[in-house]
Order: C-alpha cells, then sequence, then structure tokens
C-alpha cells in the first residue's frame, strides 16, 4: 500500500482546480463592473446575471459530474470534460472583453451564459480526478494541496486585477481576460502532458487489488468469529454502507440549525464579495483594480489561518470556533460601515474577514458530517451544499436591489444582519460539536470543503 502521497501528481491533477479558481476570482470582481459601466444595468438585474452561475451550477454539476462517471474514452473518464470545458470557455470568456468594447449586451448576456456553461461541463469532472487517482487514506492530504493551488490560482487573479484593470468607467478589460485565459490554457495543457488518466486509475486498481488479496489470506488464518460479529465487521471492512436511520428529532433540530446558518453566514459573505468591487467604486472612490489589494489580504490571511485554527477547534470545539469566526466578521462589517473612504487600516479587517471564514470553513461541513449518522453523509453533503449555492443565488439578487433602490451603504449592514442572525442559529446547534483530531501533517490543516 502506498504510505506517502506523490505531491508532483497531485500538483499536476490540481492544476485544473487553480485555472477554475482563477476564473472565478474574475468573474465576480470584473463581471458586475462590465455590466453596470457598460451596459448600464442596474443592481438587480446585475444581481440576477451573476446569480446564473450558481443556478446553472445546481443542474450542471450533479449531470456532467455523473456522466463523466459513466463514460470511458482513450483519455480517460474526466479528462476529456476538463479538456473539452477548458478550450470552450477560453473560447467564449475572450468574447466578453469584446462584447464590451463594442458594447454589444446580447452578445455579451450570449457569451456569458455559454461561458457559465463551459465551466459547468468541467467543474466537477476536475474535483474527481483527484479522488479517482490518488489512494482513499492519502485524500486528505491530497485535498489541501488542491486546496492551495486554488487559493493560487485565485492570488494570481487579482494580481491581475491589480495590475492589468486601468482606471476610470470603462477601462480596456482584455489584457486581464487574456491573462486568465492564457493560464488556464497553460494549466491544463501541463495537465494534459504530465497525468495519463487511465494508466494511473489501471495501476491505482490494481495496487488496491493486491491489498484486498493480502488481506484475504490473511483472514484466512483467523478462526470465524460470531455470526453478528461478523456481519458487523464485514459493514466495517468492505466498503458498504450501514443502513441508513432516520435522524433523532434533536439532531434533525439541530441540523435544520446548522443548515440555516450556512445559509446565512453564505447570504452575508457573497454580497460582500460579489459587490466589492463597485462599492469600493461607488462609495471608497477607489479607481482601477485597487480593490483587489483587500480580497487579496483576506484570501491570504484565510490560508495562513488554517493551521491555528485547527489547534484552535481541537481547544474549545467546532461550534465555539465558528461562532467565533462569524462575529469576527460580524465586527469587522460593522467598522466598515462607518469608513467613509479607503484607508490602509481597512486591510486588517479584511485580515480578520479571512480568517474569521477560514474558521466557518474549516468547522461547519465537519459538524454536518458528525450529524449524518454514518450511512447518510452523501445526502447531507448534497444538502449542504444546496444551502450554501442557494444563499449565493438570492444574495446578489436580494443585495443588489437594495444597492440599486436603497444605497450602496446598505453592503455591509445587510451582511452584519446576516451574520448576527447566523450566529444566532447557531446557539441553537446543540449536535455534531467534536472536537477534531490533531492532523495527521502540518498540511492536512488545509483540507477545507467551502
Amino acid at each position: 500500500m502506498t504510505s506517502k502521497l506523490n505531491y508532483k501528481r497531485t500538483f499536476f491533477i490540481g492544476l485544473a482546480f487553480l485555472s477554475i479558481s482563477a476564473f472565478w476570482q474574475m468573474y465576480d470582481n470584473i463581471i458586475p463592473l462590465m455590466l453596470q459601466n457598460t451596459f448600464g444595468l442596474g443592481e438587480t438585474v446585475t444581481g440576477v446575471l451573476m446569480a446564473m452561475d450558481n443556478v446553472l451550477a445546481l443542474v450542471l454539476l450533479p449531470v456532467f459530474g455523473a456522466l463523466s462517471d459513466r463514460v470511458e474514452t482513450p483519455l480517460g473518464k474526466r479528462t476529456p470534460f476538463i479538456l473539452g470545458g477548458t478550450v470552450l470557455a477560453v473560447i467564449f470568456m475572450m468574447l466578453l472583453p469584446l462584447a464590451d468594447k463594442k458594447q454589444s449586451l446580447v452578445l455579451f448576456v450570449a457569451a456569458l451564459f455559454a461561458t457559465l456553461l463551459a465551466m459547468g461541463l468541467y467543474r466537477s469532472p476536475a474535483v474527481a480526478l483527484m479522488p479517482d487517482l490518488t489512494p482513499n487514506h492519502l485524500r486528505s492530504r491530497a485535498n489541501a494541496v488542491i486546496n492551495l493551488m486554488g487559493a493560487v490560482g485565485g492570488v494570481y487573479a487579482l494580481i491581475m486585477i491589480k495590475l492589468l484593470v486601468g482606471t476610470g468607467d470603462r477601462p480596456d478589460y482584455a489584457p486581464l481576460f487574456v491573462s486568465i485565459a492564457a493560464l488556464m490554457a497553460i494549466a491544463v495543457g501541463v495537465l494534459m502532458i504530465t497525468i495519463r488518466e487511465r494508466k494511473l486509475r489501471r495501476e491505482l486498481l490494481a495496487a488496491e487489488g493486491e491489498k484486498e488479496t493480502a488481506g484475504s489470506a490473511a483472514e484466512d488464518g483467523e478462526q470465524e468469529a460470531g455470526a453478528g460479529s461478523a456481519a458487523e465487521d464485514k459493514e466495517q471492512t468492505d466498503g458498504s454502507q450501514p443502513a441508513k436511520t432516520v435522524l433523532p428529532r434533536e439532531v434533525k433540530r439541530s441540523m435544520i440549525f446548522m443548515l440555516a446558518s450556512i445559509f446565512l453566514w453564505f447570504t452575508a459573505y457573497n454580497a460582500v464579495t460579489t459587490a466589492f468591487s463597485r462599492y469600493t467604486r461607488v462609495v471608497w472612490k477607489m479607481e482601477g483594480g485597487s480593490f483587489a489589494n483587500c480580497l487579496m489580504v483576506a484570501t491570504v490571511a484565510a490560508i495562513v489561518s488554517y493551521i491555528p485554527i485547527g489547534g484552535i477547534s481541537a481547544r474549545f470545539g467546532r461550534k465555539k470556533t465558528i461562532m467565533g469566526g462569524v462575529l469576527v466578521m460580524a465586527a469587522c462589517y460593522l467598522g466598515a460601515i462607518f469608513v467613509g473612504q479607503y484607508h490602509p487600516a481597512v486591510n486588517i479587517a479584511f485580515a480578520l474577514i479571512g480568517v474569521g471564514w477560514a474558521a466557518i470553513n474549516v468547522n461547519s461541513y465537519p459538524m454536518i458530517v458528525a450529524m449524518s449518522q454514518g450511512g447518510d453523509i452523501g445526502k447531507f453533503t448534497g444538502t449542504y451544499y444546496t444551502f450554501s449555492m442557494a444563499a449565493q443565488i438570492a444574495t446578489p439578487i436580494l443585495s443588489g436591489f437594495l444597492l440599486e433602490n436603497v444605497s450602496y451603504k446598505t453592503l455591509f449592514p445587510y451582511a452584519l444582519v446576516f451574520s448576527l442572525a447566523a450566529f444566532l442559529t447557531m446557539t441553537q446547534v446543540r449536535h455534531g460539536d467534536v472536537r477534531p483530531e490533531k492532523k495527521a501533517s502540518v498540511l492536512e490543516n488545509f483540507d477545507v470543503d467551502d
């Protein structure tokens, strides 16, 4: 059995996720500016269009994920989707700055829809490639590598925004789109050259087969246990799922409040990340891509804080760590309400927002798993993402309506209200709060489900 992670291979596998993260970082920050400054769309309509990616994701991600499970090609199961999706996304996304320059809303919306379809084509297969090619006992460490690479992709996009987006209401976005498209093409090109999916999957299956054969031989030398014990051992070792059970009433109550909390803090956080580029231009009078500094600070702070947050969670429990993170973010939103123009001290607040968001993400999904009674993990994992994505569909529209019809200054009060609501619902969560075991390595602290 392989006991060490192949970091080089995992790095190459993670290039797909790096390219995806870079695209979404640019999408969230630049597309709203184009919709408003070039085409003059209001905040509500902009919010509707910005929510379109999450609506499509609810449909496309499970469909193409399942489809990639069933196909088999000379390139493998996932690679054709990754290659095809990237090629299409790069082509269609380059039409966006062209449409912006020509001020053609029809071309822009058509290109945006086609780009989002292309991204949906390969997002799930790209995520599934890592577990396909990594032994089960090494997947946590591998997922940490993948997450770090995703963070690198996001930071790259923010740096390009800062360097390549000019001042004025209608800067030329083509250089930025070229830089992101080039990264996506190069990343997936290197993945294609270095990762032979079918060959690696056969090698992994062969290694697992040898392990099972060795295990069977060892069992033949042991005495038979009682029927009940044997059945229990089979359930634990052969990978079969235990019988699904109905959640006890109190656990179900905690689950409902936990899911409500997830919806509420995503509602708060996603409103800020989606509208921040516009907010800084209108309220703080920032020009060009300078707003990216704040988001970069938040991203880097989150990455740096994963390790200490793991220690805090082990000491105080997941629930308290999440509630602390929510309060930290709420305090930063409160402070931002009174900031009339950009000041370098704002970066401190965004660093704290990054730490608070990391505290939430490190612990929220494991709490769902802890309450899911083992056999229902898949079901409640899907429920977790349904609530988080539902929030990301609703909040750009709702917050956009307030920005347009009330004031841009409603953004941070909006985030504050929903964060405090999330804190209140978390106080009602009574289950799933276990103290995590110490990580096997420093790297595993980055194994986070966003």
